[in-house]
């Protein structure tokens, strides 16, 4: 008992919480609902415990989440011969091409082509363990390599002497590793849904500008451009040097001109002899190998009688055998510090690019990619890259491209291309020796045009959406006079503040009521001869499919519907407002103060003079009426109720709930003596109609043990299940328990078992149930609903009104007499 009152003190003192105001308003509602429709179901209110306890994982979620770690685990044991041919065919093939091409991005991040090779190794061998995409390929890429030999200059700079770039490059990739092996043991890969498309595609876009500007002097053997200049000053300075082109110019320029045109001449036999797309294909894919063999067997004939150092142009030079540069990377603390701030960037880019890539696969062939499974793929990969000599890698389109063109069957086609480039480290670097810079620029420079955004795209993006083609615009342009980092970290920046502007000035709209119905032509059915002529229509009239019904759409003419379309108001006094989006503390003043413009503007005060003097009116009130304003008042209707439809609505907020509250008290005070229904559609949140049934919302004001006399009682009901009858006794149970209890506790309030709504009869049955709880009555299923209830109230305040004003006459009238 001791702990009963105290409970009873701190809700009535300290939490003015009215429990026995509460428990009466249920009793009469209870009752009002029993009477109505022999149904007294109330809605039971989420918890804070049950929260938790929804947190707390099962022993099948934990089996699942370690199972889900591995899901090769799944596929492997069904593993057959077709497949090995087909991941065999594929896996060397890619093999062949992300050879040259990881030997061309390493001079990129400032290392030599074996790291390159390095890269691409721990991609493939470990992907197929962890990945959920057949179709994609981990490896060195441009835009990653970029990264890092930015990230390498940099430090450089800073530290000159101190670290060397293959300890930098190691240090990034080992972090990276760490950071999304954390964000895939955590299934965290939805975050990477926060970064919106067009600052990627700016990026993407300004990366492969920038590469092709780091590649042109060596394409054109200009010697003496300083790279790590903001682009624009880089093709100046080319500009300006082509004078002191040196013969590497005919080798680069010729083999990008190669290269397009194996590319284009492969692209016409496709559509030419579409039987054959596939072996064009292959062709087109190999293209990078046969040129690369191509250029390589050139300078061979070139070089092969002259000494080293006195080179007609630039070549590669020697490369150490195997992997000599695996060790475990420099552990330092200074040199993380150094690397960390550079992070952020290269994440979001590995991430995005890798996971664009594999859902893109993923749709075009109808299998699902998890992105956090993909992220753990490629935090494994980043993180024992460094242990055998590599750095960053991700997902790379182009190799990924030709993996799919080959044939590939399962993630396991990885392995082979493993073998292809341990064969190139052990039996082949002697041949790379001969390998000229120029035609390796040349390769990184047609590999990363195809990565520019065409017109054809930005025009689109112009389409979808104007202001985000502009943050494009800028992120190109920032890229270009001034940094990479700058461009995504400005692109999302402008993207995050362009989706507040939108969601804190969404526009929500008010609704009207128009009449529709569906005009079917009707059409004859199709013959069953052999021809199967196209069905004709006929000669009957189009006649209506189903009978008129009404529909809700925005009272304003700047719209998607007809304008010459009739939409009226539901009923005087009624207002209907539809959320564009979600409502939150953002955009709930914008909300609120338009939808109390709108109704000021349409209705009028209930009671013309408040009877308050001028002196005693805030400043901000307006003055009574005068004559006039009298006269065009007369003609609007006075508030009835606010119908709220919340079906874009998810969760709400404090600030939110609280801006609702003060306008119900403004319109309250605006309608008085009447008061205004407030009415909600589609709140399906348990929390937000926690939320809103806490701030009064949801049901009739009830007062002096009785219900609203203009509330007529509406609910939404449902089929009952088939065991309705044995169900409804234990809710019934479960009830005359609780009144039982409460009346126990309290002696001053007796509760009866008719005033809850109490069936006693075993044997009794309904045929339907209410949807919803019977104590939350203004929550509706849908808007139809909500405005129905309101409607039919309102015009039963009217009647009512009506009835008082004939009998105020009547006894005036019988007063006089």
């Amino acid at each position: 008992m001791a702990t009963q009152r105290i409970r009873n003190y701190v809700q009535t003192n300290i939490l003015h919480v009215d429990r026995a105001a509460q428990e009466q308003e249920k009793r009469i509602l209870r009752k009002i609902a029993h009477d109505t429709i022999d149904d007294t179901f109330f809605e039971e209110d989420p918890s804070v415990a049950e929260w938790f306890r929804d947190l707390v994982p099962t022993v099948s979620g934990v089996a699942d989440y370690f199972h889900n770690l591995f899901p090769s685990a799944s596929w492997i044991r069904r593993y057959n011969l077709h497949w090995l041919l087909g991941d065999a065919i594929a896996g060397v093939t890619v093999g062949l091409v992300v050879v040259p091409q990881a030997m061309a991005y390493a001079s990129l991040a400032r290392l030599s082509p074996a790291y390159g090779l390095y890269t691409t190794f721990t991609g493939a061998c470990l992907y197929w363990i962890f990945g959920t995409s057949k179709d994609i390929v981990i490896g060195a890429t441009a835009v990653g390599s970029l990264l890092i030999g930015q990230v390498v200059s940099k430090i450089e700079e800073e530290r000159p002497g101190v670290y060397n770039a293959q300890e930098i490059a190691h240090a990034i990739c080992f972090l990276c590793g760490l950071v999304l092996l954390l964000l895939g043991f955590l299934r965290l890969g939805w975050i990477i849904e926060f970064i919106p498309y067009p600052p990627i595609n700016a990026f993407v876009t300004a990366a492969s500008i920038t590469i092709i500007s780091t590649q042109l002097p060596t394409c054109l053997g200009i010697k003496g451009i300083n790279t790590r200049e903001a682009p624009y000053q880089v093709y100046i300075n080319t500009l300006k040097a082509l004078p002191d082109a040196q013969l590497d110019a005919a080798i680069g320029v010729s083999s990008i001109v190669l290269l397009f045109t194996i590319q284009n001449f492969c692209s016409k036999m496709e559509i030419r002899q579409p039987t054959k797309k596939r072996m064009w294909g292959m062709i087109s894919s190999l293209r990078l190998t046969f040129t690369v063999l191509l250029y390589t067997f050139i300078s061979w004939l070139v070089h092969r009688t002259i000494s080293e150092g006195h080179e007609k142009f630039r070549i590669v030079g020697h490369i150490e055998k195997g992997f000599s540069h695996a060790s475990v990377p420099v552990m330092n603390t200074e040199l993380f510090g150094l690397v960390a701030k550079e992070l952020p960037a290269i994440i979001i880019i590995l991430i995005v690019e890798h996971i664009a890539i594999a859902k893109n696969f993923g749709r075009q062939y109808g299998y699902t990619v998890i992105p956090s499974q993909e992220i753990l793929a490629q935090g494994f990969a980043n993180l024992l890259s460094p242990f055998v000599g590599g750095y960053v890698c991700t997902g790379s389109f182009g190799a990924s491209a030709v993996l799919t063109k080959a044939g590939v069957k399962t993630p396991l086609a990885g392995l082979f291309s493993a073998m292809v480039l341990v064969l190139a480290l052990y039996a082949l670097t002697a041949v790379f020796y001969f390998i000229p810079n120029a035609a390796l620029a040349g390769l990184i420079i047609h590999a990363t045009w195809n990565l520019v955004t065409p017109p054809y795209k930005l025009y689109k993006f112009w389409q979808y959406s104007p202001f985000e083609f502009v943050i494009w615009v800028i992120g190109v342009v920032l890229a270009i006079f001034t940094d990479l980092e700058t461009s995504i970290y400005v692109g999302i920046a402008l993207s995050f503040a362009l989706l507040l502007i939108r969601m804190a000035r969404t526009q929500g709209t008010s609704q009207g009521q128009a009449r529709v119905t569906r005009m079917v032509r009707h059409c004859e059915k199709p013959t069953t001869t052999v021809e199967r002529p196209l069905p004709k229509p006929s000669n009957s009239p189009i006649t209506p499919e189903q009978p008129m019904r009404s529909v809700f759409l925005p009272t304003h003419s700047r719209n998607a519907h007809n304008p010459r379309i009739k939409i009226e108001p539901v009923h005087a006094g009624v207002f209907i407002y539809r959320f564009a989006e979600s409502f939150n503390y953002i955009n709930q003043a914008h909300h609120v103060d338009y939808l109390l413009s709108h109704i000021y503007a349409h209705t009028r005060r209930t009671v013309d003079d408040d009877g308050i003097p001028m002196k005693d009116r805030l400043w901000s009130d307006a003055p009574p009426p005068t004559r006039k304003t009298d006269d065009d008042a007369a003609q609007k209707p006075v508030l009835r109720a606010v119908v709220l439809d919340f079906s874009t609505v998810n969760v709400i907020d404090v600030t939110s709930v609280q801006g609702l509250i003060d306008m119900r008290v403004t319109l309250d005070r605006y309608a008085a003596p009447n008061e205004v229904e407030w009415h909600f559609a589609g709140v399906m949140n348990r929390w937000t109609r926690r939320a809103l049934a806490t701030a009064g919302f949801g049901r009739p004001s009830v007062r002096d043990a009785a219900a609203p006399a203009g509330w007529c009682p509406a609910y939404t009901m449902s089929t009952s299940s088939s065991n309705e009858g044995e169900e409804k006794r234990v809710r019934d149970s479960e009830r005359m328990a609780f009144v039982e209890r409460e009346a126990s506790e309290k002696s001053s309030a007796e509760l009866h078992p008719d005033e809850a709504g109490i069936v006693t009869t075993a044997d009794t049955k309904r045929q339907m149930d209410a949807v919803y709880g019977v104590d939350r009555p203004f929550f509706h299923v849908d808007l139809t609903d909500a405005v129905d209830a309101a409607v039919r109230d309102a015009q039963r305040c009217e009647e009512l009104e009506a009835a008082r004003r004939t009998e105020h006459v009547d006894l005036a009238f019988h007063g006089e007499v």
